[in-house]
C-alpha cells in the first residue's frame, strides 16, 4: 500500500492550521505543520513533503523570501501560496518566484483541494520526466560504452598498422591529414585521434567543407557578428571558436575555396583569427585533423589545394585503403554493423549466411565501409528470420560480376576492345582468386560467430566436420 501524500503547512495561525489539517486528512492526505519560516525549512528538510501550503505573512520572515529559498534549495517542490494578502502584486510576485499557484483567504475547500491534487499530479509528471531523462542518459552511456567496445578488429595488415600509428601520433599536437575515398572511414580515424589525444576532454568539432556554398563556409569557420552580411541576424561564434581546447576536423579540405585556404593558413601560422564583421582578434586553440578524398598531389596540380597549406597539414598523412583492397575486413565489419543494428532495432541477434558472405566478398564496394553499413542496415530491416541471406541484399550487389584485382574497383572488361580469350582468362583468374579469398573469409567468419566451435561452424556453413578440418588445414587456419 502506497503512503499517503504528505502536505506541508507553513502558517502562523493555529486555527487556520487546524482547519487545513482537517480538510486535507478528510481527503486522504497526511499533513505536517510549521508556524515560522525557520520551522518550515526544517520540516521540508526532515520530512520531504510532496506539496507545501505557504502563508505570506510569517513572524520571522517575508513569505516571498521563504518561497525564494525553497525554490533554490528544492526546485521541484510545488508551493501553493495561501494568504489573506490577495493583492494582484502579491499574486504576480508569488508566480514570479516560482509558486505553483496562488489562492486567497477565505477560500473554498474544494478549490484548495483541487489545487493540491493538480500540484501532486504535476509533481508526479515532473518526477517521471526526470527519471525518463536519467534512464535515457544511462541508456545513451550504455550504447556509447557498447559501441566503444565494438571497435573493428582489423584483419588487414595495413589497417592494423594505421591504427597502431594513430595510437602513437594521437597524444601529440601534430596536424594529421587523412586521405582516402569517400566512405572508407576517415571520420572514424578522426574520432580515434581525438579520443586518444590530450584534448579528449575538449570538443571535437566537425566541418565538411563540401557541404556549404562558398559564400557561407567562411562564416561557418570564422564566425561572424550580427549585421556582418545580409542574413546575419545574430552573432555566431564559428567552428574555430567552438573547437577551443579540442580538435577541429575539416573534412574534404580540398573543397575549401582557395582564397579561404589562404586565410586559414594564416590561422595555423599565427594561431589567431578575426570573425567576420568584428575588430576583435580571437585566439585559436585547436588541434587540426583534415581529410580529403582526393590525392593531395592531384588536388595541388588541379588548383584545388594550396601547396603551402598542404605542407602545413601533412605532418602526418594517413592513406586509408578502400574496402575492395582489404576484403578480409568485410566479415568483421559486417558482423559489427549487424550487432549494432540488431541492438538499435530491438531485434534478436542475427547471423549472416555463408552465401551472403560470398556476395559481400565478391562486390567491389565503390561506396566503401559506409555502403557496407547501409547494406547491413537494409538487410536487418528486411530480414524476418534469424539469418541474413542473399535475398535480404540489394540485387545490384547479388548480381555483380567479379572484378579484376589488378584493377581495383573496375569490373572485368567486357568491351569489344578486349579479346574473348583475354576476357575468359581474366574471368578465370579473378574467379579463382576471389573464390579462395571468399572461402577463407567465410570460414573465418563462421568460426568467429561460433566462438571457435568447429561443429557449429560446419553446421552454419552447411558442410561436414571432416570437410571443415580439410579446409582449415588448406588455409592454415587455427581456431
Amino acid at each position: 500500500m502506497s503512503p499517503k501524500p504528505l502536505i506541508g503547512i507553513v502558517d502562523d495561525e493555529r486555527n487556520i492550521q487546524a482547519t487545513l489539517v482537517a480538510i486535507l486528512e478528510r481527503r486522504g492526505y497526511a499533513a505536517i505543520s510549521a508556524f515560522t519560516a525557520r520551522q518550515g525549512l526544517q520540516v521540508i528538510a526532515e520530512h520531504h513533503p510532496d506539496v507545501v501550503l505557504l502563508d505570506l505573512g510569517l513572524p520571522d520572515s517575508e513569505g516571498l523570501d521563504l518561497l525564494k529559498t525553497i525554490r533554490q534549495d528544492y526546485p521541484t517542490l510545488p508551493v501553493i501560496v495561501v494568504t489573506a494578502n490577495d493583492s494582484l502584486n502579491n499574486a504576480i510576485a508569488s508566480i514570479k518566484e516560482g509558486a505553483f499557484h496562488f489562492i486567497s483567504k477565505p477560500y473554498v475547500p474544494e478549490e484548495l483541494l483541487s489545487l493540491v491534487a493538480k500540484a501532486l499530479e504535476h509533481q508526479g509528471l515532473r518526477e517521471e520526466t526526470v527519471q525518463l531523462r536519467q534512464e535515457t542518459e544511462r541508456l545513451k552511456k550504455r550504447v556509447q560504452r557498447a559501441e566503444a567496445q565494438l571497435q573493428p578488429v582489423f584483419k588487414n595488415v595495413k589497417m592494423r598498422e594505421l591504427f597502431e600509428l594513430v595510437a602513437q601520433i594521437a597524444p601529440s599536437e601534430a596536424n594529421v591529414l587523412l586521405v582516402g575515398e569517400s566512405g572508407v572511414g576517415k571520420e572514424i580515424f578522426a574520432n580515434r585521434i581525438h579520443e586518444l589525444s590530450s584534448r579528449a576532454s575538449g570538443p571535437l568539432i566537425k566541418l565538411n567543407c563540401a557541404a556549404f556554398p562558398q559564400n557561407m563556409i567562411e562564416g561557418e569557420l570564422f564566425g561572424y557578428k550580427k549585421g556582418a552580411f545580409t542574413g546575419a541576424s545574430q552573432d555566431f561564434p564559428g567552428m574555430l571558436s567552438a573547437a577551443g581546447g579540442g580538435t577541429l576536423f575539416l573534412d574534404e579540405i580540398a573543397e575549401m575555396p582557395i582564397d579561404l585556404q589562404t586565410r586559414f593558413l594564416r590561422v595555423l601560422q599565427e594561431r589567431e583569427f578575426r570573425p567576420l564583421g568584428s575588430t576583435q582578434i580571437m585566439k585559436a586553440d585547436f588541434r587540426l585533423v583534415a581529410a580529403s578524398n582526393r590525392r593531395p598531389e592531384e588536388a595541388i596540380r588541379n588548383g584545388r589545394l594550396r601547396e603551402d597549406l598542404y605542407y602545413r597539414l601533412n605532418t602526418f598523412t594517413l592513406s586509408i585503403p578502400p574496402l575492395r583492397e582489404r576484403t578480409e575486413d568485410i566479415p568483421e565489419l559486417a558482423q559489427l554493423f549487424l550487432l549494432g543494428f540488431c541492438s538499435r532495432m530491438n531485434k534478436p541477434q542475427m547471423t549472416i549466411q555463408s552465401e551472403a558472405y560470398d556476395v559481400l566478398l565478391r562486390y567491389p564496394w565503390p561506396g566503401n565501409v559506409r555502403q557496407l553499413q547501409n547494406v547491413i542496415e537494409r538487410a536487418v530491416v528486411l530480414s524476418q528470420g534469424s539469418m541474413i541471406t542473399p535475398r535480404n541484399l540489394p540485387q545490384e550487389i547479388v548480381h555483380c560480376a567479379p572484378y579484376d584485382p589488378n584493377q581495383p574497383g573496375e569490373p572485368i572488361p567486357d568491351s569489344p576492345s578486349a579479346s574473348p580469350a583475354r576476357q575468359h582468362q581474366l574471368l578465370t583468374d579473378s574467379q579463382s582468386l576471389n573464390l579462395a579469398e571468399r572461402e577463407k573469409a567465410a570460414l573465418m567468419a563462421a568460426l568467429d560467430q561460433c566462438n571457435g566451435n568447429k561443429k557449429k561452424a560446419a553446421e552454419l556453413l552447411g558442410i561436414h566436420r571432416p570437410t571443415l578440418y580439410t579446409k582449415l588445414k588448406k588455409f592454415g587456419l587455427e581456431v
